[in-house]
């Protein structure tokens, strides 16, 4: 499954980077610091999977949804209270908490990879 990462912090991508990549069912094919970054590579890339900071600054996150359109899946994490929420309310596949272990968000990323595509 070929997974875009958006995440404005250094650091926490690097670490997103190595736990992806330990996955040989996950290929990681961009990573995104801000939204226009990622906007451009979602549509010249074409992932499977964006794995969303869901406080990416920038244009709001639930407005970004629909421009991806529906075969691309979007699993967002986040640490605010209310995000899990507000990105479900916005159609995102699937939210892990920042504080869940990281399995679990790797869990949830294979899960969701492994959904249907909708159909329009």
């Amino acid at each position: 499954m070929r997974v875009l990462l958006a995440d404005n912090q250094a650091k926490e991508r690097a670490a997103l980077k190595r736990l992806l990549g330990q996955d040989p069912e996950l290929c990681l094919v961009g990573e995104a610091a801000e939204v226009e970054s990622l906007l451009a590579q979602a549509e010249a890339i074409h992932p499977d999977l964006v794995l969303l900071d869901w406080e990416l600054p920038g244009l709001g996150c639930a407005d970004l949804l629909p421009t991806f359109g529906c075969s691309l899946k979007v699993v967002a994490f986040g640490e605010h209270i209310g995000a899990r929420q507000e990105a479900l309310a916005a159609g995102v596949d699937a939210f892990v908490s920042k504080q869940e272990p990281v399995e679990q968000l790797l869990n949830t990323v294979r899960a969701v990879g492994r959904l249907s595509p909708c159909f329009v």
